[in-house]
């Protein structure tokens, strides 16, 4: 005999512990598997939150290890520096931040599975196939709530194509003195995304960058000045685009399993929580109501969209123009940005979760208008 969860969560990252401490708090019997030993390693994320994802969180601040007000962006001689003379983001330890997120869904009720994969999935009799340290079992669930991450196995037996674009990324800290109010950019380190610097400590600090391609080459140019002071590395993939559909029968698929990453950052714990919470209130309401009818897993899709899909289209379209800027054009545009009035209506409006509204007042502002002609050639080249 079986044993049955009314919800299973596969991933143990922010995503999944939100999703199952929610179901598991509302009184459904809920199972969080985890392919990894321990909740939160390994570490593959560059730890910076904006506040909206910090708080979307709901853990305490043991895992802050710095706070910045600011940011930096660097191309060629161009420099623009903006300060909202408070707190903007929180630099954390992943690691220990997603394993307090565990613990919190462990305390609300749900059961956790370490070391464990999900191997198959039984459409008919409504079962997940699982495999760790404790062997083979099949388990049976009413709902099952994907957070996998970017190679999500579950959407993949599922039959959802994959995400239209991958990013990869490869970050190390480093032993380097930087100022730690401010996080650098530097988008020339990476022709089709950005690299950073990242401030945990006076004394520490983040360096990574992401991109499609020669990522190994870039990393390895980009971090040349630091390489004697390397004390760790770590890699990553972001999907992005989100997938053509984000619901099967009693499955929902939430965070970079559903390649929900900002196109503009490549942050993706903020829209992942997002999704998880609306992926757990659909789960709840279907079980409460013995509904798992094609429209009711399509309303999980709905809500996320209404939510924040706006935005991820929005930088979608802004990550295919970037691709299309040249490393002297991106120096002329921070140039630009770098006017007194652009950058006090970037601390003004500046949001790192919802920039859609930074942008429009960007555009339609006078000092942009000589960059125009030069984002309207990139996004003429995006469309070829």
């Amino acid at each position: 005999m079986h044993r049955k969860f009314d919800v299973i969560v596969v991933g143990g990252g922010p995503v999944g512990s939100t999703a199952a401490r929610i179901c598991a708090k509302s009184g459904l019997k809920t199972l969080l598997v985890e392919e990894q030993a321990h909740l939160g390693y390994p570490v593959q994320c560059a730890g910076l939150l904006s506040n909206s994802a910090f708080f979307e969180c709901e853990v305490s601040q043991s895992s802050v290890l710095n706070t910045v007000s600011g940011a930096s962006i660097h191309a060629g001689d161009a420099t623009c520096s903006f300060d909202a003379g408070k707190t903007m983001a929180f630099v954390v330890d992943r690691g220990a931040l997603d394993h307090e997120m565990g613990m919190a869904a462990a305390d609300s009720g749900a059961e956790i599975m370490l070391k464990t994969i999900a191997s198959g999935i039984s459409r008919t009799s409504r079962t997940l196939r699982l495999k760790g340290v404790n062997g083979r079992e099949e388990i049976s669930y009413s709902m099952l709530i994907a957070a996998d991450g970017p190679r999500s196995s579950i959407s993949r037996m599922a039959g959802i194509p994959r995400a239209p674009f991958y990013l990869s990324g490869l970050q190390c800290d480093v032993r380097y003195s930087v100022p730690t109010d401010h996080v650098q950019i530097y988008p020339n380190a990476s022709p089709e995304f950005f690299g950073w610097i990242i401030p945990m400590h006076p004394e520490r600090a983040r360096i990574g960058l992401c991109g499609i391609n020669n990522v190994k080459e870039h990393f390895s140019e980009f971090i040349r000045p630091y390489k004697k002071q390397v004390i760790h590395m770590a890699s990553g993939t972001i999907p992005l685009g989100t997938l053509k559909r984000t619901y099967d029968d009693r499955i929902l698929i939430a965070g970079d399993a559903a390649a929900m990453a900002k196109p503009t950052s490549g942050g993706g714990v903020y829209t992942g929580i997002r999704a998880a919470r609306h992926a757990a209130r659909v789960a709840i309401s279907s079980i409460e109501k013995d509904d798992f009818s094609p429209s009711a897993m399509a309303s999980y899709e709905t809500f996320w969209k209404k939510d924040f899909g706006h935005e991820i289209m929005n930088g979608l379209k802004l990550f295919k123009i970037r691709q299309q800027i040249s490393s002297k054009e991106m120096e002329h545009l921070i140039a630009i940005l770098a006017h007194p009035s652009i950058r006090e209506l970037i601390t003004k409006k500046g949001d790192m979760d919802r920039p859609s509204a930074l942008i429009k007042s960007l555009l339609t502002h006078p000092r942009i208008i000589p960059a125009h002609y030069l984002i309207g050639k990139a996004f003429v080249r995006s469309l070829l």
